[in-house]
């Protein structure tokens, strides 16, 4: 409704990226601008920047659309005044952009500027350096114009209470995640990671996997998957082996662990034993290997071939270190992650596995106090399954 009537030609929506810019405030799942204004605009260039044309009641308006993740993508809006700006996921964006945005809007004709975003935490600098300011400049003058709403899930009317449950059972209500998710707080992530597992690891043990999966669940596997996570200096050389059933259930089946700093064809001849042992075990076996180095993937492919084994070696899927810590805590969350006791390694990662305390990003400490290289080994074994896994 502003654009309709806004004096000024020229506005900004950026994100940390311009693909995300237009996902989220072009297109946003049917109640972007492109939704609004159906018929009225059309995306194109302005002096060579990404950018929406839109006839309103006052005339034609241009969106730039602009990115502002780094250091430098400030220049991208330099040259130019602007109406009004629209930043999504604002707290993921460069301080200096942000700045910008504000420095370019300053001569608007009806100045508004528009931010969303999901909490971090508390330290964060949008808080420390942004928000807060205007918080106690409104509290100082009614009239400052700073206005304040905030979200939690509940708040989402398109969402059923069935499904609001089911999102809900997800979540260790211990975690920085349900914090920040559900009840939408600036939290720090601290302490330990898997609480739940920490807590009370006898509910995620089982005895034999064999059993467990023939006499308990009842539920065939329908994938073996094994991860390997390389050691250098002295971290260690891992493998962690899992099944997954029918009912998205994941099961730790067995484990390889070792420091010896061995030279690929000796460690390739530790491994492929415990590959072996596995396919015969379980069946045919998926080996989803760090893809930092793909000589040692390529070595042991060929090992692994020559020994006949039933087993595919692949590079693995690389995803970001908090999005594997994402769905390891849904599967704790809901019950679906189970341990064979032999696999003392894992558990113990699990259970020492902590933020980094000194750190205002969600970082997982690693600094050779915790084993940080068997829960690599575990996340690069589920990495080809990370979406369906979350979906439960």
């Amino acid at each position: 409704m502003a654009l309709e009537e806004h004096p000024n030609r020229l506005h900004v929506a950026g994100a940390v990226s311009i693909a995300n810019a237009k996902l989220n405030i072009l297109d946003c799942d049917g109640f972007g601008l492109t939704n609004y204004f159906e018929g009225r605009c059309r995306e194109g260039k302005y002096k060579n920047k990404d950018c929406l044309y839109i006839k309103t009641r006052t005339g034609e308006k241009v969106i730039i659309i602009a990115g502002g993740g780094k250091a430098g993508d400030e220049k991208y809006i330099k040259g130019n005044s602007y109406g009004m700006a629209y930043i999504t996921e604002v707290n993921e964006c460069h301080i200096k952009f942000i700045t910008e945005v504000f420095d370019r809007t300053l001569v608007s004709k009806d100045r508004k500027i528009f931010h969303d975003l999901n909490p971090k935490a508390e330290s964060h600098f949008y808080y420390t350096e942004i928000l807060n300011f205007h918080e106690k400049k409104q509290l100082q003058d009614n009239n400052y114009g700073y206005n304040y709403g905030h979200f939690t899930i509940a708040d989402n009317m398109s969402i059923t209470q069935e499904k609001l449950n089911e999102e809900l059972n997800k979540y260790d209500t211990k975690s920085v995640w349900f914090a920040r998710d559900i009840l939408g707080l600036r939290k720090q992530a601290e302490g330990a990671i898997y609480r739940l597992f920490s807590d009370n690891p006898d509910k995620y043990i089982i005895e034999s996997p064999v059993e467990y999966i023939k006499e308990i669940i009842k539920s065939p596997l329908v994938g073996v998957y094994i991860g390997v996570d390389w050691g250098h200096g002295t971290s260690a050389n891992t493998a962690v082996a899992v099944g997954v059933t029918n009912k998205a259930e994941v099961i730790v089946l067995d484990e390889f662990y070792t420091k010896e700093d061995f030279d690929p064809d000796t460690l390739y001849k530790k491994l492929v034993p415990f590959i072996s042992n596995v396919v015969k075990t379980y069946g045919k076996a998926y080996v989803f290997c760090d893809n930092a180095e793909r000589m040692l993937v390529n070595g042991l492919h060929t090992a692994v071939m020559s020994a006949r084994i039933n087993a595919i070696v692949k590079r693995c899927i690389k995803y970001e270190i908090n999005e594997r810590i994402v769905l390891t805590s849904v599967l704790f969350a809901t019950n679906r992650l189970k341990i064979a006791r032999q696999c003392e390694k894992i558990q113990d990662a699990f259970a020492t596995a902590v933020w980094r305390a000194d750190s205002v990003k969600d970082t997982r400490l690693d600094d050779g106090t915790t084993n940080i290289d068997s829960l690599d080994a575990f996340e690069y074994s589920l990495c080809t399954l990370m979406k369906q896994l979350n979906r439960g």
